[in-house]
């Protein structure tokens, strides 16, 4: 059943950063919104194929092997994310924390340095994460961590000593799985995320977290988290779910069973993969991407990374369909597409609008068979329920937007 927005869940809107600096304001009166710092910045950033594949592939062997994937070769952080503003300790010290669906760490001190409050318990753990091309390490604390007007008593999180691949935040909230904190403290087999901290101490039936992406490409590209239930006020459609895939390893994470069609040719028999907010792109089997090249027509730039196509064959793109629980999540051309305003963020600098790039890419060998990452994320509303095992999906006003 449907959660009311009542006092039994929290709405804090969060802003997609990649510039200048944007307020977000509620919803509603009976929501509590939080401001987000827009300090993401794409510095240095040209290739974020080669960041989201390194990542997919440190998020697969970490659970086959128990070990991160050492990619040293790659430091790109991701040129979009969002972040949210968190409030640490007593007297609260604010942070900036990329939200990351696909670790259960939540940590701080890659720009600003950890405050020592009256509420900070030093447990003497240390804790280390790998993202496969970024990674931090350091000194475990709890502390209490406040998404006002709610806070959250002796919550771990990490204090970096050393960081690496981040670049404009503080650091990561962690919002998957508690079994993906696994091996990185010290003397601790998992530590609980914030999810079941918010679950245990708050929201003892409804682990639940709802999230609403606006593309970038938008006037206000403001988004919104809902810990505690969802908002169907921002949905155009029922919510489909469909269960946690039993294939591992996708099964560890937010990992789902879907098929992709590019018009009417399946390109992608129904696979396991996995759906993340801190990978930016639609990655997919090669195989799979192979077809979807062929089809399209488009040529592998080597600038970007990326596929790039001409105007005449964006003009006849065909919709690429997501078949998920039964039903079928579209793709519109233009959702295809980078938005061509930002194409100096992924390394093209010409100001040429007529250099179309496509969002999906080859995810590479020894990984998923796909990820769905924020730009597909960015078209849906999407709901990650620990309580049932599931993932949702619906429509959003976005959905069909031509902004890109």
């Amino acid at each position: 059943m449907m959660l009311p927005l009542t006092s039994l869940n929290i709405v804090l809107s969060f802003l997609l950063v990649v510039g200048s600096p944007v307020f977000s304001t509620p919803l509603n009166t009976r929501t509590t919104a939080v401001s987000l710092a827009a300090k993401f910045k794409a510095v240095g950033v040209t290739n974020i194929i080669a960041g989201d594949r390194a990542r997919a592939q440190s998020l697969h062997q970490a659970t086959e092997t128990g070990e991160q994937y050492p990619n040293k070769s790659i430091t790109n952080v991701a040129p979009i994310g969002y972040t949210i503003q968190v409030g640490i300790g007593n007297p609260m010290k604010h942070y900036g924390l990329l939200v990351d669906t696909a670790s259960g760490n939540t940590w701080i001190g890659a720009e600003q340095y950890y405050t020592v409050t009256n509420t900070s318990i030093d447990t003497g753990n240390t804790v280390s994460v790998s993202y496969g091309s970024s990674n931090f390490s350091g000194k475990e604390y709890l502390d209490t961590i406040t998404l006002s007007p709610l806070s959250i008593s002796n919550q771990s999180i990490g204090v970096a000593d050393k960081y690496q691949g981040f670049q404009g935040v503080d650091g990561v909230l962690g919002v998957g799985p508690m079994s993906l904190t696994k091996g990185t403290v010290s003397n601790t087999d998992t530590v609980p995320t914030i999810m079941d901290n918010l679950s245990s101490q708050k929201f003892p039936y409804s682990e639940i977290l709802g999230v609403y992406f606006v593309p970038v490409s938008e006037e206000d590209p403001t988004g919104t988290l809902t810990f505690g239930g969802w908002n169907s006020s921002l949905m155009t459609s029922d919510i489909t779910y469909t269960p946690i895939t039993t294939a591992s390893p996708a099964c560890n994470y937010w990992g789902i069973d879907q098929s992709i069609a590019y018009g009417n040719s399946t390109i992608l028999p129904s696979a396991a993969g996995i759906v993340d907010t801190a990978t930016v792109l639609i990655l997919i089997a090669t195989d799979a991407f192979k077809t979807y090249k062929t089809a399209t027509g488009a040529t592998l730039d080597e600038t970007t990374g990326l596929l790039k196509i001409t105007p005449d064959q964006y003009s006849n793109l065909k919709p690429l369909i997501f078949t998920i629980g039964g039903t079928a999540f579209t793709l519109t051309p233009n959702a295809q597409i980078w938005p061509r305003s930002m194409n100096s963020v992924i390394g093209d600098t010409s100001g040429n609008s007529n250099n179309i790039y496509l969002i999906v890419a080859d995810i590479g060998s020894e990984t998923f068979d796909f990820i769905n990452g924020y730009t597909f994320l960015e078209r849906f509303y999407s709901i990650f329920d620990t309580t049932n095992k599931r993932v949702g999906f619906a429509t959003t006003a976005y959905t069909e937007s031509t902004s890109n």
